[in-house]
């Protein structure tokens, strides 16, 4: 789990990029605004991973597989 709620790009994407280096099949990643959402989810899909996205309360819970 990648926890980058009140954090603005690219720390998200670099977060997520650091844990993606352990070349697992899932990731959760938390976010509290759009733009890291869309960073990410675009970052994640380039590396071959599908991407699900919940959002709740102005957050959003990206969900990443394989």
């Amino acid at each position: 789990m990648v926890d980058a709620r009140g954090l603005s790009c690219p720390m998200p994407v670099m977060m997520t990029q650091k844990a993606m280096k352990s070349k697992e099949d899932y990731y959760e990643v938390l976010v509290d605004n759009k733009t890291p959402c869309e960073n990410v989810t675009r970052y994640a899909q380039s590396q071959g991973y599908n991407v699900e996205v919940e959002e709740k309360g102005g957050e959003y819970l990206l969900k990443i597989s394989k």
